[in-house]
């Protein structure tokens, strides 16, 4: 299954709905902090809404509080959706096994 899952969304692991809040900190803009809430998780990554755009590539730090988690996340994609907002798909260096299970 996980091969199947790799092939049709370029992804080795199912995502999860998880609404989490997390922070993002652009590494190219030091104080530039964004807070903002996932809507899906994977252990090698997450989906999140922000109304920054962000360049695909790049590495930002995302830090989720109230899982204790700080991890360097690289960009995979940033699409525009309605409203002056971005999904932002965001693959991190760290594996969180917790982020598989339902929340």
């Amino acid at each position: 299954m996980d091969v199947l899952i790799h092939a049709l969304s370029g992804r080795y692991e199912k995502r999860n709905p998880r609404a989490l809040t997390v922070e993002l900190l652009r590494l190219d803009e030091s104080q530039f902090n964004v807070r903002t809430v996932t809507e899906n998780v994977s252990p090698r990554g997450a989906r999140i809404v922000t109304d920054s755009n962000c360049t695909p590539g790049k590495h930002v730090l995302l830090t989720a509080p109230e899982e204790g988690l700080k991890s360097l996340a690289r960009v995979v994609y940033c699409q525009p959706l309605e409203n002056t907002k971005f999904a932002v798909g965001l693959q991190l260096v760290v594996r969180v096994e917790e982020w598989g299970e339902t929340g």
